[in-house]
């Protein structure tokens, strides 16, 4: 059995931890009380104004009751707000608020220097290359 560091899947997985890491320490740095995830939400729910929490949850790969406490979470912080869908009661329309707004406009350049931060000394075409391969291994497992 090989070295688990130099297991490929086990590279992936601390890259993501670290830079995870890294950008929650910078947003929180700047003074924001926001983790990186209810930012991929807000995120999610600015890109695309009518998803559902299932579909979020794919987007941002959670699970349902993860994504249910991080939108309680950002109705509880008033960056969005949730009402009840008049055709389905079962379902919730969410929508982001002007506090939501201001949220994602202040941290987005927080968000861009953490990126050109953590792709320094790697070149677009190899950015595109990777991505190119991590979207094979991807499909290889879907």
């Amino acid at each position: 059995m090989e070295n688990i560091n130099a297991v490929l899947f086990y590279t992936l997985e601390k890259s993501i931890k670290v830079y995870r890491k890294y950008a929650q320490t910078q947003i929180a740095n700047a003074g924001f009380d926001i983790t990186i995830d209810q930012w991929l939400v807000l995120k999610s729910l600015q890109e695309n104004s009518h998803l559902s929490q299932n579909e979020i949850a794919d987007l941002v790969f959670k699970d349902m009751a993860s994504i249910t406490r991080i939108i309680e979470l950002l109705v509880k912080k008033e960056l969005v707000e949730r009402h009840i869908n008049n055709s389905d009661r079962r379902k919730f329309e969410l929508k982001i608020t002007k506090n939501g707004k201001k949220m994602i406009e202040l941290i987005s350049p927080i968000v861009k220097n953490n990126r050109k931060q953590a792709l320094k000394g790697i070149t677009k075409l190899e950015q595109n290359n990777l991505t190119s391969r991590l979207e094979i291994l991807i499909n290889n497992c879907n």
